[in-house]
Parts: structure tokens; sequence; C-alpha cells
């Protein structure tokens, strides 16, 4: 009898002494096991490199390691629906675009409520698509082109999918100038240049990708959207909204962890990933890519995702886009 009371009151004093402590005190022994990120698209692609060099960064400053799990599918929505279904621990995160909580859950079923399941934890850049052409035709300008799809309707383009952000750009562009354009989805960014670069399409919706052929003189760009100004690399390229057009909001990379995170743990993470970010290896890499930096943490960049999914539902039903079960 005396050993169970000896029981109870220690137990007693085990959960005061715990509640005695600020939630700051537990973050202090966070991480003690492996974090791993799930990566929204396929290995190699942008946000796959920025995911890899994101997790070694913070590996070395959280002391544990941080792994990187690509699973890619329905426009990063299937990473996102993993990211949703785990414990609010910190130990399972997701590296996603925007789009897979503003744009997709307008299209299909998710596994997941998009402005409700998730810790927003940072945004750290965006994406910025260009409109191309190979660089062996005549045409020079923006405006040449418009003259020249004036002339020829029905122009073909390849883009990486039904309503992505590339799509949805160059249809803002074309109803814009009162175009014409035949629309070849493909899977991805890099199919849609394999499309260009077999001269089965006239033009290409870049997003992303595009970049290296750019720069290796296969492609010449003529405009750039998914964005407020011109891109400093290309300052000789006209933006979207130059035109006189509506643009389509500019997707972000993003952090995410399931609803609920701790805010001892999130504040760990935020200051982690912006250390990370700040650093001049990532730095470096986003120059190499050409992706502009743009960190945001989650309070500052919520009323983007807010913004940005009212935007898309609207445009999307003006589209006649129907959501598949």
């Amino acid at each position: 009898m005396r050993s169970t009371k000896k029981f109870f009151f220690a137990a007693g004093c085990l959960m005061a002494l715990l509640i005695s402590f600020p939630p700051s005190a537990f973050s202090q022994t966070y991480p003690d096991k492996p974090i791993t990120i799930y990566c929204g698209y396929a290995a190699g692609a942008t946000t796959d490199l920025t995911a890899r060099a994101l997790a070694d960064g913070a590996e070395k400053l959280l002391r544990f390691p941080v792994v990187v799990e690509n699973k890619a599918g329905g426009g990063a929505t299937v990473a996102a629906g993993l990211v949703a279904s785990k414990k609010p621990d910190g130990y399972t995160l997701g590296v996603i675009s925007t789009g897979a909580l503003t744009v997709r859950p307008h299209l299909f079923k998710v596994a997941y409520n998009p402005l409700q399941d998730f810790t927003l934890i940072c945004n750290y850049s965006r994406y910025i698509g260009g409109l191309c052409v190979l660089k062996e035709s005549p045409i020079m300008t923006i405006d040449e082109f418009i003259t020249h799809a004036k002339a020829n309707p029905g122009l073909a383009y390849s883009s990486p999918g039904m309503y992505t952000q590339q799509h949805l750009a160059i249809e803002l562009f074309r109803q814009c100038k009162g175009l014409e354009f035949k629309h070849v989805p493909t899977k991805g960014g890099a199919e849609a240049n394999t499309q260009l670069l077999g001269k089965h399409v006239n033009f290409v919706a870049g997003a992303g990708q595009h970049i290296q052929y750019v720069k290796q003189g296969v492609f010449r760009m003529l405009l750039v959207y998914n964005t407020d100004k011109r891109d400093s690399n290309y300052p000789n390229i006209p933006a979207l909204k130059e035109l006189g057009c509506q643009d389509a909001p500019a997707l972000g990379y993003i952090v995410v962890g399931p609803k609920g995170m701790p805010e001892a743990i999130y504040k760990k993470l935020n200051e982690t990933f912006k250390t990370v970010t700040e650093s001049p290896d990532f730095q470096k890499l986003l120059v190499n890519l050409e992706i502009p930096y743009d960190y945001k943490d989650g309070a500052k960049f919520e009323k983007d995702v807010l913004d940005e999914y009212d935007f898309y539902k609207i445009f999307l039903e003006k589209m006649g886009a129907k959501k598949k079960d």
C-alpha cells in the first residue's frame, strides 16, 4: 500500500513538473530523431533540388538526419496528402508548391482540406514562367509574336499540364490579345520542352526547366509571366502585365507540416530554414536555377495562399473547369 502511494505521489510530481515547463523547453529536445521531407516533385526537378539543399543545410544546424523522399504526382497533392496525415510533431514535413493548396483542390478531390490541414512554415521562392520559341525562329519580340499569331491562328504550344499556372497565364494572354492557340498539355516541364525541341509545337509555356535551354541558346524567351515585374536576369524581356493583361499569380515554393504543430517547433524550423536559405550555398543554387529568393514565414504568406485560392477558384470556373472526383 505504501509503495502504491509513493508511485502516485511521484507521478503527480512529474505531471506538475511537466505542466510548469514553458512550451519553449520542449523545443530544446527537438529534434531527437531523423526528419523526413516529402518533396512533391520528381528527382532532379527544380523543387527537388531546392528541397535537398534545404535538407542538407537543416541537417547541419539541427544535428540530426533530414531525409528527402520524392512523392511526385497530382501537382504535389500526393506529398501534401501524406504530410496532412502525419502527426504534427515536426518529424514529417513537405516541400510543395502553393498550387497543391490553391489550384488542384478546385480540379479534383484531394485527401485534405487545403486551408485547414497544414501548418504553413515558410515560402522561399516563386515559380516564374516564360513563353519561348526556338532560337532559329525569325520572331524576335513579343510584339512580333502577337502579329504572327494573329496572322496564323491556331499556333500550338506545350505546357506542363492542363490548368497549371503556365497554362493559365498563356490562356490569359490569349484572351487579352484576341489570339487562338492549340494547347498541348504534357506531364511536366521537361516533356513540354521536348515538344518544342522536336518541333511538334510552335512555342512552349516554360515552367522553369526552359531556362537551361535559354542559357544554351536553344530557346529564345519572349515573355515572362506569373510575376509582377521583369526578371532581373532578363531585363529586356517584358512581363505579361506590361502588355495590359491579367496574369496568373505566381505559385510559391513552400515548406509545410501537419496542422497543429507546436509553436516552439514551428519557430525552430522557421528559424532553421531562414538561416539555410540565406546561406551563400543556397543563394548560389537559386542564382544557378535563376529563381528568385522570396522568403516569408507562415504568418506572412498565409494571405498569399488565401488570395491565390480565391483567384484560381473564380478563374477556373470561368474556364469551365469541372472538378473530378
